[in-house]
């Protein structure tokens, strides 16, 4: 059963493949925005995924997140993402990122739960239009 408070926090090093200059959203290397917001998902979705039948899974729908401050390569980042609200299908994440200074990132994220076949099935459709 899904229920708000419900958190992960993941904490990984910023390596050079995560600069924003390699993924291209940026010429410097520190964390990209990108590769935050990626991190801050993947905390949402694997907070969940224990309630959710082996049939379930979870699409990020919705985000809105503030970057405040660069961490640089060496650094460690840890995002945690606490679910806020059920409603339906729809989950709502309060989603922050933090290094050794203090606050990298905060914002808000929504998933929505698909039945995985059905969803792949829609998604696959697109392949083929007609």
């Amino acid at each position: 059963m899904l229920t708000p408070g419900t958190a992960l926090e993941l904490t990984f090093p910023v390596t050079e493949t995560l600069t924003a200059k390699t993924v291209g959203s940026g010429t410097l290397d520190v964390l990209a925005t990108p590769v935050m917001i990626a991190r801050m998902e993947q905390a949402a979705w694997t907070a969940v995924a224990p309630s959710l039948s082996p049939e379930e899974g979870t699409v990020g729908t919705w985000m809105n997140v503030k970057h405040l401050s660069a961490t640089p390569i060496g650094v460690e980042v840890t995002c945690r993402a606490e679910l806020t609200e059920v409603d339906g299908r729809r989950l709502v994440f309060r989603v922050t990122a933090q290094d050794s200074q203090g606050l990298v990132g905060e914002g808000i994220h929504e998933r929505v739960i698909v039945q995985n076949d059905r969803f792949l099935t829609k998604a696959q459709k697109k392949r083929n239009p007609k």
